[in-house]
């Protein structure tokens, strides 16, 4: 699929903001506080001009490699278990044969950056979208309407590890270009990262969720790894669609766990093979998905570098990682 060519505002806008190099993207443009990709930059102006958000939508909104992946599959499996009511059967499941992220287009990837203005009109409802923006730069429908906002966030030094191997993947295929870890590490913690700073993209959301958590859903992806099930039906009663005492019975939420999980999903044949619009190839979003895993990668003082930026970052909002 092509995109859609960029607008006038968007060039201007280009041209006319600070921009810089980063180790995640060849180049990044600072709109609104946060660093966003030149390429997608035309899609984040398409989608908060135009996108007009439903009161029943449900948004899933992470910072790029949070776990977003396996969300996305939990909430899809989640809102459509009337229509596929046994996820222990598993034969007939669009999960079973397509990625998540073709069940669960980005905003501003998929559907803004390759038109302007896109017809929705096939979308079931309630519609299940995603998206990596800030708060702050969502559409202001977002924010006005009553639609539902899912937020993932991960452990920044695991965000970081993940992050680092899949754009080392993408640019090495593009261009051969890998920037060292530790020039990397420099920029990160200077907050120069796609839709960062990471710990503003958090705080954003973090401080919406104890302002109106009726409408924002705060998650951490390591207290979901430690208690699936619990945050799974928590996840359930926020979207609107809770459990049945027959369900629970039943091993309904189990089931959809192990479907969902990086186990089945890394197996299938459409996640080994293929590749989405963007280039990205589908396996390179299942990577191992632990936590913990930065230890393999990065030196104690590494990791302790980020705590100290993150616990300045973060002071008196009342959140930890």
């Amino acid at each position: 699929m092509q995109s859609s060519q960029p607008s006038q505002a968007c060039t201007y806008l280009i041209s006319s903001v600070p921009s810089d190099k980063g180790w995640d993207n060849p180049s990044l443009i600072l709109y609104q506080g946060f660093w966003f990709p030149s390429w997608l930059f035309n899609g984040v102006l398409a989608c908060q001009k135009h996108f007009q958000a439903h009161n029943s939508d449900i948004i899933l909104v992470t910072s790029p490699k949070s776990g977003t992946t396996w969300l996305k599959a939990i909430l899809f499996a989640l809102l459509n278990l009337a229509k596929y009511s046994d996820p222990n059967s598993e034969q007939c499941h669009p999960l079973q044969t397509r990625n998540p992220h073709d069940l669960v287009p980005y905003l501003e990837f998929q559907l803004y950056l390759q038109q302007e203005d896109p017809d929705h009109a096939t979308f079931a409802s309630p519609r299940l979208l995603a998206t990596h923006l800030p708060y702050s730069s969502l559409p202001q429908s977002v924010r006005d309407s009553k639609c539902k906002l899912v937020y993932l966030c991960r452990n920044p030094k695991d965000n970081f590890i993940s992050l680092w191997h899949f754009t080392k993947k993408m640019m090495l295929k593009e261009n051969g270009d890998q920037t060292p870890l530790p020039e990397c590490l420099d920029k990160f913690c200077q907050g120069l990262s796609m839709y960062g700073p990471y710990w503003d993209h958090v705080l954003g959301y973090h401080k919406m969720s104890s302002e109106m958590p009726e409408k924002v859903l705060f998650m951490k992806y390591e207290e979901m790894k430690e208690d699936p099930c619990v945050h799974v039906r928590r996840l359930a009663t926020f979207v609107g669609c809770p459990f049945s005492e027959e369900e629970l019975r039943g091993g309904t939420v189990e089931g959809i766990l192990r479907m969902c999980s990086f186990d089945n999903l890394s197996t299938l044949e459409v996640n080994k093979s293929g590749s989405l619009w963007t280039g990205a190839e589908n396996k390179s979003f299942f990577r191992r998905g632990e936590v913990g895993d930065w230890v393999n990668y990065m030196s104690a003082e590494m990791g302790e570098r980020i705590d100290s930026v993150m616990e300045e970052k973060l002071h008196g909002s009342g959140l930890k990682f």
